[in-house]
């Protein structure tokens, strides 16, 4: 669990604070108030200081569009190597469940450093290439009517997130991989869980859970790819395979190694469908309300984009990512030694005033809406930004166009499951007027 390019390393203790830098005592981002609803309270933070130490985070907190771009931008001072790892110490159980001996995906792509991760990128983002995008794109808008017909078929009231915003993305990010879709629901639960061990704080017995959980995932995966060895596909696990045979020894500083081939596939499951889930439940719940807005969607779908990029910035699926510093700098006025973990706050600068105008207001026409950072920015800007864009548009058009009386069910309660990063509804209960197709 302690070698350089491990896919998850646990922090062995909570850092302190840097010298000089101010400190706040009081806050977290697991906090109930904050996870209810983040942005008055990071609104706040960002206003009181740029940066600063969170003492029971244990990082040094970014709040600012300025600095976070600055970050994004400096990867040799400000590497991506902790953005997978755990938050807090792991509990000595679950680091015995890790150290089996089979255990050992790679860092490869969100978490792996220059210059490997250059490298290893130039094979994962043919698999984002236009030509596979567009071959997913009419499954994806089939798949999304079949879940809606089922969801309308069932009748009002529905939860959305089980009847369309969960397996949607899931099963597109599978067929895209290429996993058989008779094990959609097995890699569903181990997915998940993933939220939780990177970027909550589970107890120890919840740790053990999902420690074997990642642990029969891996198994799963390389198991999966040894099986496409000898049965090649059009998918994504297939072309990586290419790669590899035609360029197995990145000894040479290009090539793709067969243990990064297991551990791309092992890492894209989650990144490709869990914050998606978010996305779908946020746009809704931003448009839903303001029917003014959603009747406009309605009555001119190809709004839809702009749509989503207002939600990005407005009601992000993604509200924070982390990085480490490398070297002694200064950021924000802050000198930060080698090791600081920094966390991102993305919805403080997506709020930002300055940055965006009026930007506690939500609207699909606002100017520079995409200036948002929640894909972030630079070498490591997200890789499926495209395909994210991609299915939530899709969703609405076609929610938009056959629902058009859609709404949310008055009076429930909104729950978010407790990390520091994704952002979603665990449920939305959704109703509309019947007969509609």
């Amino acid at each position: 669990m302690n070698t350089s390019n491990t896919y998850h390393r646990a922090p062995d203790s909570i850092a302190t604070a840097p010298t000089g830098c101010p400190v706040n005592r009081a806050w977290s981002p697991l906090d109930p108030g904050y996870l209810a609803d983040p942005y008055p309270i990071a609104d706040a933070l960002r206003d009181e200081h740029p940066v600063f130490y969170s003492e029971r985070l244990g990082h040094v907190v970014v709040t600012r569009m300025d600095e976070i771009e600055r970050v994004f931008l400096d990867p040799d001072v400000f590497a991506s190597t902790n953005v997978q790892d755990p938050i807090y110490p792991l509990a000595p159980e679950a680091a015995a469940v890790l150290a089996a001996p089979d255990y050992d995906p790679t860092a490869v792509m969100s978490n792996r450093a220059e210059p490997d991760h250059a490298r290893i990128r130039v094979y994962t983002r043919r698999g984002f290439s236009n030509r596979r995008l567009k071959a997913l794109e009419s499954y994806m808008r089939d798949r999304a009517s079949e879940l809606l017909d089922g969801m309308l078929a069932d009748g009002s009231p529905t939860e959305f997130v089980a009847a369309f915003a969960f397996p949607l993305p899931a099963e597109i990010v599978f067929r895209f991989i290429g996993f058989p879709p008779e094990d959609d629901a097995m890699i569903k639960r181990w997915c998940v869980n993933r939220r939780a061990f990177s970027w909550g704080q589970p107890t120890a017995d919840e740790q053990v859970a999902i420690a074997e959980g990642m642990v029969d995932y891996w198994r799963y995966c390389r198991e999966f790819v040894a099986s496409r060895r000898d049965d090649r596909r059009d998918d994504f696990t297939s072309e990586l395979l290419d790669a590899h045979d035609a360029d197995p020894d990145p000894a040479n500083g290009s090539g793709i190694s067969y243990r990064e081939v297991e551990s791309v596939v092992y890492g894209i499951s989650f990144a490709g469908h869990d914050p998606v889930t978010a996305l779908l439940c946020n746009t809704l719940r931003c448009l839903l309300p303001r029917r003014e807005q959603w009747d406009a969607l309605c009555a001119d779908p190809s709004l839809a984009t702009a749509a989503v990029e207002e939600t990005l910035r407005y009601e992000s699926s993604q509200v924070s990512w982390r990085r480490v510093t490398t070297r002694p700098t200064t950021l924000g006025g802050v000198d930060l030694p080698a090791g600081t973990r920094l966390l991102l706050n993305f919805a403080s600068a997506n709020h930002e005033p300055g940055v965006f105008a009026d930007p506690d207001t939500f609207d699909i026409r606002h100017e520079h809406a995409n200036r948002h950072i929640s894909f972030g920015k630079g070498i490591h800007f997200c890789l499926g930004a495209g395909l994210a864009r991609m299915e939530a548009r899709i969703a609405l058009e076609l929610l938009s166009q056959r629902v058009p009386s859609l709404r949310i069910v008055d009076e429930q309660q909104l729950t978010y499951f407790p990390n520091i990063t994704f952002r979603g509804p665990e449920r939305l209960e959704l109703e509309w007027n019947e007969g509609e197709t």
